[in-house]
């Protein structure tokens, strides 16, 4: 089976193109990839807004990446839309919920870095807005993996939200639907903010 990963959470409908489809053979660990999985498209288009920031990351959905690629790098930052809000598990609607309870278990991601990221939609689901990112960073980190990429909830307009850890959120939360004209610069700001803390890219 073929996995992907990037943390991308949308709380919106179907993908309207098809997504990008990379295909890499890696023998020895390389640097950091995006993973995502899309319902609306909108995961996406930040997972490309977060590689380009970071200088032309390949972007992969999570269905399309093998257990030897995943292994073969050493940052994965991952994101996912939420679609099955208020659920304790299998919260994006996408690929990520088998990957996670499927493939997950099985690969041995212990000591690389994670960063999530998620999409949202805080006038339409304030009260799960981007619960999927929070279950994509319980779950890596349950791995031994080493959680990187915390931000501020300032300038967000959800009432509550799983991705949240000790007043901030556990990566990058996005809102296409509401605040799309502040995501290139979010994401900027967030690789800036990986770099500083030792992201692998």
């Amino acid at each position: 089976m073929k996995f992907a990963a990037i943390f991308a959470l949308t709380i919106s409908g179907a993908s309207a193109f098809a997504p990008s489809m990379v295909s890499r053979t890696t023998t020895s660990l390389d640097g950091a990839v995006v993973y995502y999985s899309t319902s609306t498209g909108n995961t996406e288009t930040v997972a490309q807004y977060i590689a380009d920031a970071a200088g032309g990351l390949d972007i992969v959905d999570i269905g399309d990446a093998s257990e030897d690629e995943i292994k073969g790098f050493d940052g994965l930052i991952i994101g996912a839309p939420t679609w099955h809000t208020g659920a304790d598990e299998q919260r994006s609607g996408t690929s990520w919920d088998d990957f996670l309870y499927d493939s997950l278990p099985d690969i041995d991601v212990e000591g690389k870095t994670v960063a999530v990221f998620g999409m949202g939609d805080q006038e339409g689901y304030g009260d799960n807005y981007c619960d999927a990112a929070g279950e994509l960073y319980d779950l890596f980190e349950a791995k031994g993996c080493k959680m990187l990429g915390l931000t501020s909830t300032d300038g967000y307009n959800h009432s509550d939200s799983k991705a949240e850890r000790d007043g901030k959120f556990c990566g990058l939360m996005m809102d296409e639907d509401n605040q799309y004209d502040l995501s290139e610069d979010r994401a900027k700001a967030w690789v800036e903010q990986l770099k500083s803390e030792g992201f692998a890219f």
